[in-house]
């Protein structure tokens, strides 16, 4: 691939101003909404090829190697889109999505890396995390769950955590799902007009807008203290939703093609077994 997205795409060096990162933008995208959407169609055949050889290598080839994709963003900025239109292209037995919300009182006694780690996906798995530990230095910040201390001490124990899985063969892809107020406000409007999406609607997104500059600068925060060379953070506009799904999806292709998982040879007589099929009796019915 010689535009590399991820490369366009990183989030930018620290101090961090998402205010400068157009939401409406298109990076690198093949053409207009059609074009894109047909790329975006394209991509998703061999995606889910490479996705099928990585499960095959896990499940039959002994390898550990799998692909953690985390993400984060405001409330309607598409995180279920993605899973929708990105992650379901993909061989369903070869994915595990986790969505987390509030931590339940089991989760509260432990470490707020607990119940993410017992998500992990296994070898071979595409794992998909819908919202992520990162809540905890988001809404732990803005809403003052956590005193600064505690906070500055979970980007730390990420950042380890993250390099934990990147030896233990995990490739981690972060995606944040940039998305601007005024776009919010117009997905919002449109599941109230829309009778059958108004059970996606919650009152507390319209008390959470009038903390968006806080939220902003949470993200930006974070995305500055846990982005390293092996799990970086990538940075998607996400107000057009057929080049957010374009470009999540060319993320992942990016990543899988880098990997080049490979179908793992049998450990049986590939010509033995198929003359003990031609030669058997017939089967009575």
């Amino acid at each position: 691939m010689p535009d590399s997205l991820r490369r366009a795409l990183r989030a930018p060096a620290a101090p961090i101003e998402l205010r400068e990162v157009d939401p409406r933008s298109a990076p690198l995208a093949p053409g207009d909404k059609e074009a894109t959407r047909e790329a975006t169609r394209v991509d998703a055949t061999r995606l889910a090829e490479l996705q099928q050889r990585l499960y095959a290598e896990g499940s039959g080839g002994g390898s550990r190697r799998r692909v953690l994709l985390v993400l984060q963003g405001m409330d309607t900025s598409g995180k279920g889109g993605v899973v929708k239109h990105v992650v379901g292209a993909m061989e369903p037995h070869g994915v595990t999505v986790t969505s987390f919300g509030k931590p339940t009182p089991e989760e509260l006694r432990h470490s707020f890396l607990w119940r993410v780690r017992r998500a992990l996906p296994g070898p071979g798995k595409v794992g998909v995390f819908d919202r992520s530990h990162y809540e905890d230095v988001l809404i732990g910040r803005v809403r003052e769950l956590a005193t600064p201390e505690v906070i500055e001490r979970r980007y730390r124990e990420i950042v380890r955590f993250e390099r934990q899985l990147v030896a233990d063969d995990v490739t981690v892809v972060k995606v944040f799902l940039h998305l601007s107020p005024w776009e919010q406000k117009q997905r919002l409007l449109a599941r109230l007009d829309d009778s059958s999406k108004r059970w996606k609607f919650d009152p507390a997104d319209v008390d959470e807008r009038a903390l968006w500059p806080q939220y902003q600068q949470a993200y930006a925060t974070a995305l500055a203290r846990t982005d390293t060379d092996t799990a970086p953070w990538y940075v998607v506009p996400a107000d057009r939703k057929w080049y957010r799904n374009w470009a999540v999806g060319r993320l992942l292709l990016e990543t899988l093609t880098e990997l080049q998982p490979r179908l793992p040879e049998p450990p049986w007589d590939v010509d033995e077994q198929r003359d003990r099929l031609i030669e058997e009796h017939p089967i009575s019915w």
